[in-house]
């Protein structure tokens, strides 16, 4: 029966979600038409609804640890479902993501996606999609912020083991900036698909940054160490023990 009522729940609060996104999206269109700024604003804007209503709805709080930063800098964030997005772009200044370039047909989810300065790039062969996403970046240099990457390309759910995709420290070597690693255990919660919500208290964490100069396999083999021992460390504290092989 409890399983039976947090599933309602959980339905009533997806719903909603989805409702709200394109209300929010309308109401603060004719500011992110405008600029940038208000493109962000509307953004966060729904991040925060967001995070409120899990809160009271499916009984799901939320947190970021660690220090979010402010300046130019490159994010190497570990993905396990939509609500790492909202976290970590709810605290980031200026934060931009490098994203599917399906995205962009999608109602209203696109246009903000254009107007705050995420970076489209195709999925196809691994060589020629590093060399298109370096390029769209350096084309995309002059918008401040913080440039979000996910390591493993993808959704992984919590205590499946995927690889770390290089395109991460080709981006690291080719910006000169510092890499800020983050971990979550959003996964152990909200689930890469499915309705269920559970309860509890869902955290992304930013780590110490690795500084520019690193050789790029030294770089790649620090970045998957620290992310997935804090990833583990969040999902063992909430409840979920991952396996290793």
């Amino acid at each position: 029966m409890r399983y039976a009522i947090q599933w309602l729940r959980s339905l009533v609060f997806v719903g909603q979600m989805y409702l709200m996104l394109p209300v929010i999206g309308l109401l603060y269109m004719p500011a992110a038409i405008a600029s940038r700024k208000g493109a962000l604003a509307g953004c966060k804007a729904y991040c925060h609804w967001v995070r409120w209503t899990a809160r009271w709805m499916v009984g799901l709080r939320t947190e970021v640890r660690g220090i979010p930063p402010d300046g130019q800098v490159l994010i190497a964030s570990k993905h396990q479902s939509f609500l790492d997005i909202l976290l970590l772009f709810s605290e980031l200044p200026t934060g931009r993501f490098i994203m599917k370039r399906e995205i962009l047909w999608a109602p209203v989810v696109g246009l903000y996606g254009m107007r705050i300065g995420c970076v489209p790039v195709d999925r196809g062969k691994r060589g020629a999609a590093i060399k298109k996403m370096v390029e769209d970046v350096a084309r995309g240099a002059e918008t401040p912020g913080q440039l979000i990457i996910y390591a493993q390309g993808t959704r992984v759910p919590p205590g499946v083991k995927m690889p770390y995709k290089i395109g991460t420290a080709v981006l690291y070597e080719q910006m000169g900036m510092p890499c800020v690693p983050a971990a979550t255990n959003v996964g152990v919660f909200w689930p890469k698909r499915g309705i269920y919500r559970k309860p509890g208290l869902a955290v992304v964490e930013f780590l110490p940054p690795i500084q520019p100069g690193v050789h790029r396999d030294e770089f790649m083999t620090r970045l998957e160490a620290e992310v997935e021992e804090a990833s583990d460390a969040l999902m063992r504290e909430a409840g979920f023990t991952p396996k290793r092989g």
